[in-house]
């Protein structure tokens, strides 16, 4: 595992004031009492009307939405919100007046039922998981002081002002005021990676008072502080309030808070009080709310539905305007039998014709369809779970289709936002080659590499993957100096904190790329053993070395660099530099030997998108160094610009260096991101990496996973500010405004300027948070406070002038082929997620594992969590789980585009049979004088959409693909059509409209023209006979229709054709059979109907005529678009066309790049490290008692010598690289 520690947690001041600027003092409300539940069980809060509730949460979490007695009227109350079910229970109450029901009840009612029971048990499916885990966490146990003692309880007994205590690698259950702990001056090491992803051990600090007196349970239980402080919010980084205690006050930060799902580090024990609990908790707080998701293609359902419902609103009430005109007619000739129709008036026979043509119509929306799309979702999912090409064997880990109703939105996906620790990287840096003194060391092939003998040194680290044997042999040797001060350098110029466990060493380093190099040197025999405040010591092969550090240049964001002043034991002075390129090599001194071959080093590392550093050295003498400490300890007691004096001092020693050389770094990638990646730019859809973590990190990650590439030019806040100003103050928009145009070429290279840029964004929080929230909305929220006192109405025109910046900065960022946005909250994710949403209407992707993943996961279309990692935070809400990120090329490409290509031919092909079979009543009113005489039988009406067609449309939902698996990888292009809905829209609903209701026309004239009034032996010309032909003439076509369309055959869909057959033929039999017919008259009324018409040649020969005629249009169009436009083997074409100019995908580049695009290893630019600790012996483990002794026989300390614990990183490597090229 990867010790890291941030000794400076980002204060974020601008974002902090900028936020609470507006705020007043009402802010500061929240009275924390310690010890004290009665006080904070009696303070109410407004919550609904005249209703209160408790102010202060308890620490249970909920996030299920049912229990025993809410999931009936709940569930009914959520699936009633779709259209489609209250038009189908509208009709169905429509069916019990006699006078107007013109369908059997089961017809309707039975498949209501069944569609509402499996979406419930569905519904009831996922609740129970959720009740599951919400036990789970709420029931993880705790220490909690309770009179007088530690008790052992649940995290949901919890309350605010209790005191807690926490032991080491247990997690934080709700926000803590740090109180003490078992560290020197109650120091506490946390990880964050489920709240900012980031594994780095960060440190939190105690108030000094606290630390000195808290010494004991009895303290603990006597201690009565109180803590007033800001109200529960969302920012993470921001924490201010007061201590009051003993008649003191005393200031506190977020340094001294330990939030909820924190994990406690290296720590053996500490203690907190709690300030926010549950739902109040700034993760919490951070959490979105579960919302239902619904895909493209269910919302144009519900605008779809919503259509036909009006059009057979219009169609019933022109049939019934016929129905009231025939009826006026029919009196007027027939008036005789007026005696027969007292108490019946035209207007009053148009009313209940309008009603009853309703119910007719109402198969038009087939239920049948609803419950099939439900079981083709299912069975769709089941393909994703079964995927063994998805299954991460090293871990036991299938894919995951937590939700069943998103697959087809997968196939139209544009935007990913992707986190970047855990889900890109595996958040693993390793040493992997070096430069000394114009010399290169280490192998990048790993066929290459031979193992060394490195038996002789004790304190060998098994992690390290660097093999050069000539490197080592020179180093055994002690014979070049270079390399000797070299390994010095590495082995001094650091801030990394060592502890000895089981006769281990164990690193905490501030950066995972500080304990990388320290280890290197480690293993290649200069180790790190230990500190003081003044003093560092070493083991140079084998022989113990103590140097006194005279002054400690610590890192910052403007130095790049960071330096130690040293007194080897010798006597000699030595300053050692390491940093940046680009700031070393500045300040080199005039003999500059191996400078060219370091850089050409550099430019090498580079390609290979290694991070890089360089190593410098320089010998002082002693009055040198005189004159500059006095300087030092004067710039050093300043109380007035400290800061301006020591970089001024820092600047006036760090010159005349001598190069040493150069590091290489590899941040370890999850396996297959770059090639996963490539495919995705292939496919069109745009990768945002949003990620807590810094921006040189995050920059350094996009190259190494070809994110970024170079020859992209890099908009960074500066320039972005310069390019939107104008549109900012106006209204025209980016895209298409010349100005804005020229504005951004105005700031791009000249010898780019001439063709296609390739561009790309790097924003962090800090610039994304003043877009959310602009100076004006907090002056117009001030005014709109002010004219409100005096009851004064005011437009809100900061909304407006905040969405025109939104939609700014959102059109530039989607010109741009990759944006980096960083240091960014687990809400800013939410809010990048939501603003692309809003502006540009489009299809998008959240990938994350951590729970500072989970508000962009909700907010997403799709959310898909990496599982497999510590914590499943991020699984748990997500609508897709996989164990790898390259295995969403196969989420998106195959089952994505095939789920999206087979729900639209399922909907297409329903809305054609259904139009085919239903659109038939609506001629056959011409001839029945408007009296909503249903044509066809009522088993037909009820089975024709339910069985009879619905078995073939389902293999095709089910099984039916374009190309195949490896097709649909190899070309990632044919992923746009689902992205440009070119499957299933209004135009192909408005053609299947046209087509079905062509077929019904042919259907029900040519048969009626084929068996008119006949007379004879055997006579097929009466209605039912004519109605069981127009029907079979209709499911034939249908099937031949499918026959047709379909492109993927499979054993099922051919016995699918020949099982809804022999059920039609079937289930004819049986219905209309002399049998059931004496047993029900009124219920089967078709008695040997269909065996009267299949009997008559005249009557096959009609059906035959029927499907041909209907055919040969369908033929004919298919011939002339596949001849004009063949869709996919053209742009199959293309493709190769255009990759046959390209090599194939490599994990690396190997063009040059020039030093202003390497990237320094240094990525922790907006932290300082552990200097000011280190010169104040703050963190040095050795001078302080453990709590733990001092607590009364509380806390006996056991002998847990166990080596710490590491997190679950993804796969080492375990398969090649796979390369990606088209054939």
């Amino acid at each position: 595992m990867e010790y890291t520690r941030d000794f400076k947690m980002p204060r974020q001041e601008s974002l902090g004031t900028y936020q609470d600027e507006a705020n007043t003092g009402q802010d500061f409300t929240w009275v924390v009492k310690a010890n004290n539940r009665a006080y904070h069980e009696q303070i109410r809060k407004r919550h609904l009307w005249c209703l209160k509730k408790k102010k202060y949460a308890d620490n249970a979490i909920k996030t299920a939405k049912y229990n025993f007695f809410t999931f009936l009227p709940r569930n009914l109350y959520e699936q009633f919100h779709q259209m489609a079910n209250v038009y189908f229970l509208f009709i169905i109450l429509l069916q019990t007046f006699p006078q107007i029901s013109t369908l059997p009840w089961f017809a309707l009612l039975v498949p209501l039922c069944i569609l509402l029971s499996i979406r419930g048990v569905r519904d009831l499916i996922d609740d129970v998981a959720r009740h599951k885990s919400d036990g789970e966490i709420n029931n993880r146990p705790c220490e909690i002081l309770t009179g007088g003692s530690f008790c052992k309880m649940k995290w949901c007994n919890i309350q605010v002002g209790d005191i807690i205590c926490l032991h080491k690698d247990s997690f934080v259950p709700a926000d803590l005021l740090l109180l003490s702990s078992s560290e020197p001056n109650s120091l506490c090491y946390v990880e964050t990676m489920d709240i900012d992803g980031e594994t780095n051990l960060k440190y939190r600090q105690a108030l000094l008072e606290t630390h000195e007196q808290l010494t004991s349970t009895e303290n603990m239980a006597a201690f009565d502080g109180e803590v007033v402080c800001e109200e529960p919010n969302s920012r993470l980084h921001n924490f201010i309030g007061t201590l009051e205690w003993h008649g003191e006050k005393y200031p506190l930060d977020c340094e001294k808070i330990l939030l909820r799902g924190c994990r406690v580090r290296n720590t053996e024990v500490c203690y907190g009080l709690v300030i926010y609990a549950g739902f109040d908790t700034k993760i919490m707080k951070n959490c979105g709310k579960i919302t239902l998701k619904k895909t493209k293609l269910c919302r144009l359902m519900d605008r779809l539905v919503l259509m036909i419902t009006v059009t057979l609103l219009l169609i019933s009430f022109g049939l019934a305007i016929g129905s009231g005109l025939w009826a006026t007619k029919f009196f007027q000739e027939h008036s005789y039998l007026l005696g027969f129709y007292d108490h019946t008036s035209a207007v009053s026979y148009a009313f209940f014709a309008f009603w009853g043509f309703l119910i007719l119509l109402s198969l038009v929306i087939p239920m049948s369809m609803l419950i099939t799309f439900e079981f083709i979702y299912l069975v769709n999912s089941c393909f994703i779970n079964w995927d063994t090409e998805m299954y991460y064997a090293e871990k036991d880990t299938p894919a995951n289709a937590r939700s069943t109703s998103l697959n087809d939105q997968l196939g139209q996906i544009e935007y990913i936002f992707s986190d970047k620790t855990g889900t890109l990287t595996q958040n693993i840096m390793t040493f992997k080659k070096c430069c000394i003194n114009g010399n290169i060391y280490g192998s990048s092939n790993k066929t290459e590499c031979k193992s060394m003998d490195l038996s002789w040194n004790k304190y060998i680290d098994k992690k390290l993957e660097f093999h050069d044997q000539l490197l080592l042999d020179t180093i055994r040797s002690d014979q070049d100096p270079v390399v000797r001060e070299y390994m010095r350098l590495l082995a001094l110029c650091h801030t990394v904190m060592v502890e000895e466990k089981e006769s281990e060493l164990v690193y905490q380093a501030a950066s995972p790329d500080e304990e990388a190099l320290v280890t290197a040197a480690r293993n290649l025999g200069y180790v790190f053993l230990s500190r003081t405040q003044d003093t560092i010591t070493i083991s140079e092969l084998g022989i113990q070395r103590t140097y006194k550090v005279l002054a400690l240049l610590d890192f910052n964001s403007v130095r790049k660099r960071m330096s130690v002043l040293v007194q080897d034991p010798e006597g000699c002075i030595k300053l050692y530099t390491k940093g940046a390129d680009s700031v070393i090599l500045e300040r080199l001194h005039g003999d500059r030997t191996n400078e060219s071959c370091t850089i050409k080093a550099l430019d090498s590392f580079a390609a290979e998108t290694l991070r890089t550093l360089c190593l410098a050295m320089k010998e002082m003498d002693k009055k040198e160094y005189a004159l500059w400490s006095k300087k030092h300890h004067a710039a050093s007691i300043l109380l007035q610009g400290r800061a301006q004096e020591l970089d001024k001092l820092y600047e006036e020693i760090e010159q005349n260096l001598k190069l040493l050389g150069a590091t290489a770094i590899e941040d370890k990638l999850q396996d297959g991101v770059p090639e996963t990646i490539h495919l995705l730019k292939r496919g069109d859809i745009k990768v945002w990496v949003l990620t807590g973590d810094k921006q040189e990190t995050a920059v350094n990650i996009g190259f190494a996973c070809q994110l970024l590439s170079e020859d992209m030019i890099i908009l960074e806040e500066s320039k972005i500010s310069e390019i939107l100003e104008p549109t900012w103050y106006s209204n025209n928009s980016l895209v298409g405004s010349d100005e804005a145009l020229c504005n951004i070429s105005s700031f791009l290279p000249y010898q780019a300027s001439g063709g296609h840029v390739k561009k790309a964004l790097v924003v962090t929080g800090d610039f994304l948070e003043k877009i959310f929230h602009t100076e004006e909305e907090k002056k117009a929220k001030k005014m709109k406070g002010l004219l409100g006192s005096l009851r004064f109405r005011t437009a809100d025109t900061s909304k407006e002038h905040g969405n025109l910046i939104e939609k700014a900065f959102v059109e530039l960022a989607t010109t741009c082929q990759a944006v980096i946005c960083c240091r960014v909250t687990p809400k800013q994710k939410a809010l990048i997620v939501q603003m692309v949403k809003r502006h540009k209407n489009s299809i998008s992707l959240a990938i994350g594992d951590g729970a500072n993943d989970v508000n962009m996961i909700k907010t997403a279309d799709i959310g898909v969590g990496i599982s497999g990692q510590e914590g499943m935070q991020a699984v748990q809400c997500s609508d897709y789980a996989l164990a790898q990120f390259r295995y969403l090329q196969r989420l998106l490409f195959v089952h994505g585009k095939w789920s999206y290509l087979r729900i639209s031919k399922f909907l297409r092909y329903f809305f054609f049979k259904t139009f085919a079979g239903m659109m038939v009543q609506i001629w056959f009113a011409f001839y029945t004088g408007f009296t909503a005489q249903p044509l066809l039988d009522a088993w037909v009406l009820a089975l024709y959409n339910v069985i009879y067609t619905s078995f073939p449309v389902l293999c095709l939902g089910l099984f039916e693909q374009d190309v195949n698996a490896k097709k649909s990888l190899q070309f990632p292009e044919l992923y746009k059509a689902g992205q440009k809905d070119l499957f299933f829209n209004f135009g192909i609903f408005f053609v299947s409209f046209i087509h079905g209701s062509f077929v019904s026309l042919v259907n029900f004239y040519v048969t009626m023209w084929a068996m008119g009034d006949r007379s004879g032996i055997r006579v097929t010309g009466d209605y039912q006979s004519f109605a069981m032909v127009v029907a079979t003439s209709a499911i034939l076509t249908v099937m031949a229709e499918i026959m047709l369309e379909m492109k993927f055959w499979t054993v099922f869909s051919s016995l699918a054709i020949l099982i809804s057959l022999l059920l039609y033929c079937l289930s004819t039999y049986i219905t209309q059979s002399f049998l059931v017919y004496r047993t029900f008259p009124k219920t089967f009324p078709f008695l040997e109907a269909t065996r009267n018409a299949l009997t008559d040649p005249m009557a096959v020969l009609v059906m035959l005529l029927c499907v041909v005629v209907n055919i040969i249009p369908s033929l004919a169009v298919r011939f002339v678009y596949n001849t004009i436009w063949p869709p996919t083997m053209s742009e199959m074409f293309q493709v190769r066309e255009i990759q046959k100019k390209q090599s194939t995908v490599e994990l690396t580049s190997h063009n040059s790049r020039n030093s202003l695009l390497r990237r320094s290893s240094y990525a922790f630019s907006h932290k300082e490290g552990y200097a000011h600790l280190i010169a104040k012996g703050a963190s040095l483990r050795s001078k302080r008692i453990p709590v733990r002794r001092q607590l009364n026989g509380f806390y006996s300390p056991g002998k847990d010598n166990s080596p710490p614990t590491e997190i679950n990183t993804a796969s080492k490597e375990a398969s090649a690289e796979q390369k990606v090229q088209l054939i």
